[in-house]
């Protein structure tokens, strides 16, 4: 998968985050680890299971 990211460089820190999956963003010193970082945190995000309450119901849309 592929994800869209914006970074920036903030005084000393490297900051970012994934316009496709809110809620993902980091943090570093280096770009690298940044980049490192927006890829565990979206691995995360994505692995996270969701249980479904009531009436709800978990489908997948494929884009």
């Amino acid at each position: 998968m592929e994800f869209r990211a914006v970074i920036k460089k903030r005084g000393e820190w490297w900051i970012g985050w994934l316009i496709d999956l809110p809620g993902v963003n980091a943090q570093e010193r280096t770009k690298e680890e940044l980049l490192e970082s927006l890829k565990m945190a979206a691995d995360d995000m994505l692995s996270t299971p969701y249980q479904t309450r009531n009436e709800e119901e978990l489908v997948s849309i494929k884009v």
